[in-house]
């Protein structure tokens, strides 16, 4: 579980409670029937029978559009940094820099990521070849890639045992990867710029969740400026958290 982002509210929604049957339902195999279910919750998923394959082929698309095609549809935005736009993750392209990022001291220590690319890649390639619930993604502000994302279904991820997940809760985790973008109120505004455009993107989601690591201080306070309020604190398996929440609802007063 990545060290920064993702989350939700005590007492709202319908709630997994951690140790109550949570792994029953967040480790199922995305099987055709259950993949048949969720593409009956996702817009432009449906299809005619015999125009679009057989059914676990139409399934098997659903499943890509777990986010609402971020790949596709999420535009570049203007922050006051720059424009500032989200890029799927290629391995052949990206793993270099992503890589020198990871072994960056001051990301380090959080993401535990530091090492040869090998160590970077065996974190990427199961999301790269995953069923489409997490997509890491650069972060390219004024057209230079300046930091890592990853955009995930925080629903249907481990972390939904430690708090009472609503369905399409999406989690967001972030590096600034480059020096000279830390400190700046640069990692505030890309953060309501991320979370803006999955409130833009993805209709059923309600709210954006982040977990950054309480120790992390600059982290959780660029979250706070950035329209998230603090939940609670959680104990994860690697990590005691701050539970981030950018609510719709409140999204144009925060």
């Amino acid at each position: 579980m990545p060290p920064t982002d993702a989350h939700a509210e005590p007492g709202t929604g319908p709630a997994l409670q951690a140790g109550t049957g949570a792994e029953d339902t967040l480790d199922l195999e995305l099987t055709d029937d259950l993949l048949a279910l969720l593409a009956q919750d996702i817009p432009g998923i449906h299809g005619t029978p015999g125009t679009h394959g057989t059914p676990g082929t139409e399934c098997r698309a659903a499943v890509s559009e777990l986010l609402d095609r971020p790949a596709v549809s999420w535009k570049p935005v203007t922050t006051p940094a720059g424009v500032f736009q989200l890029v799927p993750v290629r391995l052949e392209r990206d793993l270099a820099v992503i890589s020198r990022w990871m072994n960056d001291p001051a990301v380090a220590a959080f993401w535990e990521l530091a090492g040869a690319e090998t160590v970077t890649a065996e974190h990427l390639m199961p999301q790269l070849d995953g069923d489409g619930r997490s997509l890491p993604c650069l972060g390219v502000l004024s057209g230079v890639p300046m930091s890592y994302w990853e955009i995930y279904r925080a629903d249907l991820d481990p972390l939904a045992r430690h708090y009472p997940a609503r369905p399409h809760d999406t989690g967001i985790h972030l590096l600034i990867g480059e020096v000279n973008n830390r400190g700046h109120g640069v990692g505030t505004s890309l953060l309501r710029a991320a979370s803006d455009l999955v409130l833009d993107n993805r209709p059923l989601c309600t709210r954006v969740v982040a977990e950054p690591d309480l120790r992390n201080t600059p982290s959780v306070s660029a979250f706070l400026s950035a329209g998230f309020r603090f939940s609670a604190e959680v104990e994860l398996p690697d990590k005691r958290a701050a539970l981030m929440i950018r609510d719709r609802a409140n999204r144009a007063q925060l």
